[in-house]
């Protein structure tokens, strides 16, 4: 299925952001973390074009490509931070490190002093309110979860899934600021299955040769395109919605509708060999991917999105359009147990298929072994 067309979706997004409109100068300073890259970039390019906003400031450890912006170039870590935010009314906090790659303890480390120091920042400089963005993976990925969760849904997630771990303490800090720091607004926005230029255990799920399923289990799809997560932002930075709020398509889809629709088979394995290989591969350091990663392709944690609906925000991509533009992103890479094959490596995965390479998890644990005694 394709995508919208952009003229179309352009015209969407202007109806949308039309609903509330300020006068022209009269809203918001707002600042934006990690706004050279990725998800920061293209919300700094959308305050930066909205007349809805007074003023943009970039904080970045680099300077980005927005000239209207107003730059800092520091680590959000640097307490000198909170001079930087002097006058600023929202702080819309983007930076953090989600990379595979990433050594977890120094990912950690970055991201929740990182959220800490901002927090703290923008209560001494006055800022009236943060917007945090985590995840809707904090809720959990459980075989009881309700179809969709409620956005007041307790957190069940642990900490055993890439990431996760950090977005939990991030959200803890979110909760407690306001107590600390009494007149802070904090606005917490969690983003399902996120789509667009993105790299994740979840995204690398559609780079296999064969979509795992873990026998027994019950996957449900709901997709985030990044500029859906961007108009969600745009709209908690405008202060047209506060609280807790998740962010996706309207919707869900089961796990039959994702194969048919990208036309990659199943394979389906008993719940003890998939997640025992996932453990030993993790462990071993051959693939980025912890096991608890594969719970949420396992079970659901399809999201509501009411608040944000009763704010007049609207979804632009439906999750079918969201899984076409994934897989057409991901197109010719290849992935086993979530770690990335070169070309070589993807030739002889593709005919072998997926089951050996998943299956042959204790031949790579014993060439490990043998490699370390040699050493």
């Amino acid at each position: 299925m394709s995508s919208p067309d952009p003229q179309v979706r352009a015209a969407r997004n202007r109806s949308t952001a039309a609903a509330g409109r300020l006068p022209e100068g009269r809203g918001p300073v707002v600042a934006v973390t990690g706004a050279a890259t990725g998800v920061g970039d293209l919300l700094t390019r959308r305050l930066a074009a909205s007349d809805e906003i007074k003023q943009v400031v970039a904080i970045d450890e680099r300077r980005g490509e927005v000239p209207e912006a107003h730059w800092h170039v520091l680590d959000v870590r640097d307490p000198a931070i909170a001079e930087k935010l002097r006058g600023v009314d929202v702080v819309v906090h983007l930076a953090l490190d989600l990379d595979l790659e990433t050594d977890s303890a120094a990912r950690t480390a970055y991201n929740v002093r990182g959220t800490q120091t901002v927090l703290t920042a923008a209560a001494a400089a006055g800022v009236r309110r943060v917007v945090l963005c985590t995840s809707a993976m904090v809720y959990g990925a459980l075989p009881d979860n309700d179809i969709p969760l409620s956005e007041d849904a307790e957190l069940r997630a642990t900490a055993e899934a890439t990431g996760v771990g950090d977005l939990l303490e991030i959200e803890r800090l979110g909760r407690r600021a306001p107590r600390a720091h009494p007149g802070l607004n904090v606005t917490v926005v969690r983003p399902a299955v996120l789509v667009g230029g993105t790299d994740t255990a979840l995204t690398r799920y559609f780079e296999s040769p064969r979509l795992l399923v873990v026998a027994g289990s019950r996957p449900t799809w709901q997709f985030c395109h990044v500029e859906d997560l961007v108009g969600a932002l745009e709209y908690a930075a405008l202060e047209k919605v506060e609280g807790e709020l998740a962010v996706g398509c309207d919707g869900w889809l089961e796990q039959e509708e994702v194969e048919e629709l990208s036309g990659i088979r199943r394979m389906e394995l008993p719940s003890a060999v998939a997640l025992g290989a996932a453990a030993r591969l993790h462990r071993i350091g051959l693939t980025p991917s912890p096991a608890g990663d594969l719970a949420y392709t396992m079970h659901p944690w399809v999201v509501s999105v009411s608040r944000l609906h009763d704010a007049g925000w609207r979804p632009q991509w439906t999750n079918e359009e969201v899984l076409a533009a994934l897989l057409e992103e991901v197109e010719g890479r290849h992935t086993v147990a979530g770690r990335r094959l070169g070309r070589k490596d993807a030739t002889a995965a593709g005919a072998a298929g997926a089951t050996v390479a998943l299956l042959g998890t204790a031949a790579l644990v014993r060439r490990a072994r043998k490699a370390r005694r040699r050493i």
